[in-house]
Order: C-alpha cells, then sequence, then structure tokens
C-alpha cells in the first residue's frame, strides 16, 4: 500500500473514530489533510533522514503518524487509553512496523533515554508550551522539532529565562504559525 493510501485510510480512521471521541477538534474533520497531514508532514523539510523520532503527546498521531508513514522510526508517547487505542489501530490498519506506541507519561519515558544521542529528537504538535516541553527532555540534550503558533516569540522569551539554546524559525506552510527547532547549548 502506498502513502497515498495510508494517508487517505488514516483520514478515514480518523473521521470515523472521532464520531467516538474527542481526538480532533470536530470544526477540522473536513479539513484533515490540510489542517493536520500536510501541517504535520510539513516537519520532513527539517527532520534530519536518519533519527529516530519521539512524539511527544501524540494525541491522535499528528506529527508522529504521519512522519512514521513517511518512513522515520517513530514513537508515539500517549498517556490516554482511548488515544492509545486509537494510534494502536492505525499502526495496525497501516502495517505501520516501524511505529512504536508508547503508553503513558512523558516524563516516564524520558528518564530512560541515554543524554545526548544525535540518533534520537523530539517532535510534538499542540503538545505544552515551549518551557514545559523543555522540562521534560532537557536532560537528554536531543534536539526538538516543535510544530507552534504564532505565539511562540513569547515562549522563547519565558525558554530562556530557565535554559540555553540556539534555535531556528522556519514560518509553516499550513498556517500562521512556525516550525521551531532547538538546540540545547
Amino acid at each position: 500500500m502506498d502513502n497515498k493510501v495510508k494517508f487517505e485510510l488514516y483520514a478515514n480512521m480518523l473521521r470515523e473514530w472521532s464520531e467516538r471521541m474527542n481526538l480532533v477538534a470536530p470544526s477540522t474533520l473536513n479539513d484533515i489533510e490540510n489542517r493536520h497531514i500536510a501541517d504535520s508532514a510539513q516537519l520532513a523539510d527539517v527532520l534530519p533522514k536518519n533519527v529516530n523520532i519521539i512524539d511527544l503527546g501524540s494525541g491522535a498521531g499528528f506529527p508522529g503518524i504521519v512522519l512514521a508513514i513517511m518512513g522515520w522510526n517513530v514513537v508515539c508517547i500517549e498517556s490516554i487509553g482511548k488515544k492509545v487505542s486509537f494510534l494502536n489501530a492505525v499502526k495496525t490498519e497501516l502495517n505501520l512496523t516501524n511505529l512504536t506506541i508508547y503508553h503513558g507519561r512523558v516524563e516516564d519515558y524520558v528518564q530512560h533515554l541515554p543524554a545526548k544521542s544525535d540518533k534520537f529528537v523530539f517532535t510534538a504538535r499542540a503538545f505544552a508550551s515551549l518551557v514545559k516541553i523543555m522540562d521534560y527532555v532537557a536532560k537528554t540534550k536531543y534536539r526538538l522539532f516543535l510544530l507552534k503558533g504564532r505565539e511562540i516569540a513569547g515562549e522563547i522569551d519565558v525558554a530562556k529565562t530557565k535554559y540555553k539554546f540556539n534555535y531556528e524559525l522556519t514560518p509553516s506552510k499550513t498556517g500562521d504559525g512556525f516550525i521551531i527547532s532547538v538546540n540545547f547549548i
């Protein structure tokens, strides 16, 4: 099954499951392809090709499932059981052998990771503020690739009061937000 078919199946599953549970805002269900899938897929323009992705607070699988469909090895971390059930159903239906679903909290998963490795990066979309994400993952020193809204400048200012890091902002192709790439110093 090619990626186009996988994305179509994923969107259909999201619509179907969203009738029973709140996976994404109902107002976005008519534009899943642009609002969620294309938004997540734009990370491919900035992500290194040879890394393993750890997706924080995966929810309905954005961006983790999208990046797994695109070929990266991905771990989706999600603490809410019904969302984990959805992620596992998508993994099975799309035969995503490069996808691992972790049912638990980000801080529990992260505490077992080795420090400072170029083999791993973190991604997140609609998960938490920049400083909160950094609180979870700073000890690893892994790079961050986050889809953030137009208020990112304020989040950067708050994070700079607590952490030393370099960053690069890339304007979103699908909205008025940004991709922020973060390297801890």
